[in-house]
C-alpha cells in the first residue's frame, strides 16, 4: 500500500512543496509548488517573508487535497541558523532577519570579549561565522532590539513554521546545531551560552530530535486546506542534514559534497571531531541524522553564479555550461571563499577585479567567467577535501555529490579530474528525499539510515565520473594555489 509524505523544502533564494510516495521498492517525488524566496531589504536590513513562505506551503497543502489524496505526515526543512521571535501571547514579533543582513559584521569579535572564541567552539564544534545565530542573538541583544527584547520564545525556520501549521513549539536538534548554541557531546542546549546572550532554555521550544512528532495540523488549517489533522514530524529540519541522509553510500568511506547556493563538503562520523586543528582550519560538527555528526566546511556554491546571472537575463544553465566548456581551461582563477564574493552588488565585477588584482588574465565573455568559476571551486573542493582525509576516522575512497549541483556534468568531472577519485552524481533531489525517508522511518517503513540510503540506491542510478587527465589538473591547482596567496 502507498503512503504519501508532503515535504517543504525551503532554500535561500526558493522554495518548494513535494508529494513524496512511498511503493514497494522506492519513492516517488512529484513538485506540488514552487515560489521563490525574495530578501526583503528595507531601513538598512534584510528580513525573510515568513509570511509568504507560510502561505506557499498552505498553497502546496490544498494542491493535494483538492486532488483526493491522502497525506500520511509533513515535514519542513530549510536553510540553517535564521529564527523568528515569539511573544507571550504566541504572536510572531515581527520578519526574521536574514543571514545576510550586515548587522552581524564583526559580531565574534564583540561575543569573544565576554567569552573565548576556543571556549565556545570547544562545546559546540561549529566553525565561527558571523551569521550563526548565536552572533546573530548577541548582536540584538547590544542593539537592545525590541522583538528579541519582547521575545518569549526563539524558534528557528522550520521549527516557526511547523508552529504556524500545529500550535506547537519545538526545537529540531539538527537545525538547533547550526546555531553554535547546542552542546555537541550532550546534543543539548548549552546553558553557558545560554546565558552569554541573555537567555534560557525555557526560551526554546520541547527539544526533539529527526523523526519525532511536533503535533497535527490545527483545526484553522484543517479548515483552510480542506485536510485533516495530519501529522508534523520534525523531519531533519536543516536542509543540508536532510540531503547528507539521503546519500546513497552503501559503506562509510565517503566524503559528500551537497552542492547548491553553498557547497557544504564534509563526512559523516559517530561523535564529534573538535581539536585544535578543527578550530584553526574552522571545520564544522553539524547535527546529523540518529546522532550523527556531520563534520564539514562550508565553501561558497553557486552564489558565485546565481549572483553573475542576475545581470544575465534568463539564460539557462545548459547554456551557460556549453560555454564554459568551450573556453580555454586554467585561465583565471578565484578563491571562491575570499571575502570580497560574500554579498557583493556585483559579481562578475568582484571576480573581474580579483583577476585584475592578481596578475591573472580578466574573463572577458560569459562563458569565461562561468568556467572560471568551476574551476576554482573544484580546486577549493580539492583543498577542504585533503584536509578531510586527515581528520575522517576513516579512508575516504570516493565523493558524493547530491543537490542541484550533482546535475553540472562539467562541475563533476572537472572535480574528478581534480580530487583524483571517483565522484558520484546524485541525486539531485537529496533534500526532499531525505525530508520524505525520515517521515517514512517516523512511520516504520524503514529501520534506520543504512536501509534507506540501500532503498535509496537501489532505484537510483547515480552518474560515475572517473579522472581524467590529471597531470594538467595538477599543474593548474599549483597556479590556483599560487594565484590565491596573493590575496
Amino acid at each position: 500500500m502507498k503512503q504519501n509524505f508532503f515535504a517543504v523544502d525551503l532554500g535561500a533564494t526558493s522554495g518548494r512543496t513535494i508529494l513524496g510516495t512511498f511503493i514497494e521498492g522506492g519513492l516517488n517525488l512529484e513538485e506540488i509548488n514552487r515560489f521563490p524566496n525574495h530578501l526583503i531589504e528595507v531601513g538598512g536590513h534584510f528580513y525573510w517573508d515568513i509570511y509568504a513562505l507560510y502561505r506557499h506551503v498552505i498553497e502546496g497543502l490544498k494542491l493535494v487535497a483538492h486532488r483526493g489524496e491522502s497525506i500520511a505526515s509533513i515535514g519542513i526543512d530549510t536553510w540553517g541558523v535564521d529564527f523568528v521571535c515569539v511573544g507571550k501571547d504566541g504572536n510572531l514579533l515581527r520578519q526574521p532577519y536574514a543571514y545576510r543582513d550586515p548587522h552581524t559584521v564583526g559580531a565574534p569579535d564583540a561575543l569573544f570579549s565576554r567569552i573565548s572564541r576556543s571556549k565556545v567552539y570547544e562545546k559546540t564544534g561549529i566553525q565561527i561565522m558571523n551569521f550563526n545565530s548565536l552572533f546573530q542573538l548577541d548582536t540584538l541583544r547590544r542593539n537592545n532590539d525590541s522583538a528579541l527584547e519582547a521575545a518569549d520564545k526563539i524558534l528557528f525556520m522550520p521549527d516557526a513554521l511547523s508552529y504556524m501549521l500545529t500550535g506547537k513549539m519545538v526545537t529540531e536538534y539538527t537545525i538547533a546545531s547550526t546555531a553554535q548554541l547546542v552542546n555537541a557531546q550532550t546534543r543539548s542546549l548549552e546553558p553557558e551560552l545560554l546565558k552569554v546572550v541573555g537567555l534560557t532554555e525555557k526560551n526554546f521550544g520541547r527539544f526533539v530530535f529527526p523523526g519525532e512528532k511536533v503535533g497535527v495540523l490545527t483545526e484553522e488549517v484543517q479548515k483552510i486546506t480542506g485536510l485533516g489533522a495530519v501529522p508534523v514530524i520534525a523531519v531533519i529540519g536543516h536542509d543540508t542534514g536532510a540531503a547528507v541522509a539521503a546519500v546513497p553510500a552503501l559503506d562509510r568511506n565517503f566524503a559528500y559534497l551537497s552542492s547548491g547556493t553553498w557547497s557544504l563538503m564534509g563526512v559523516e562520523t559517530d561523535a564529534p571531531v573538535i581539536n585544535t586543528e578543527t578550530e584553526t582550519l574552522n571545520f564544522t560538527n553539524e547535527g546529523g541524522v540518529e546522532g550523527t555528526i556531520r563534520l564539514l566546511k562550508n565553501i561558497c556554491g553557486m552564489w558565485l553564479l546565481e549572483r553573475c546571472r542576475l545581470n544575465w537575463g534568463d539564460t539557462s544553465y545548459p547554456e551557460l555550461i556549453s560555454e564554459a566548456d568551450a573556453c580555454e581551461p586554467f585561465r583565471s582563477l578565484i578563491n571562491p571563499d575570499d571575502d570580497c564574493f560574500a554579498n557583493p552588488a556585483d559579481m562578475e565585477k568582484a571576480i573581474t577585479e580579483y583577476c585584475r588584482a592578481t596578475g591573472q588574465s580578466v574573463p572577458e565573455k560569459r562563458g569565461q567567467v562561468v568556467r572560471c568559476i568551476f574551476e576554482s571551486l573544484a580546486f577549493r573542493y580539492k583543498e577542504v577535501l585533503a584536509l578531510l582525509s586527515e581528520m575522517a576516522p576513516f579512508p575516504i575512497r570516493k565523493l558524493h555529490v547530491i543537490g542541484g549541483g550533482s546535475m553540472n556534468n562539467l562541475l563533476n568531472q572537472f572535480t574528478a579530474n581534480v580530487i583524483n577519485m571517483p565522484v558520484v552524481a546524485g541525486p539531485s533531489e537529496a533534500t526532499a528525499i531525505g525530508n520524505c525517508m525520515v517521515q517514512a522511518m517516523a512511520a516504520g517503513l524503514v529501520a534506520d539510515r543504512w536501509e534507506m540510503r540501500r532503498l535509496i540506491n537501489s532505484f537510483l542510478s547515480p552518474a560515475v565520473f572517473l579522472p581524467e587527465g590529471s597531470g594538467e589538473w595538477e599543474e593548474a591547482f599549483r597556479k590556483y594555489k599560487s594565484v590565491t596567496s596573493k590575496k
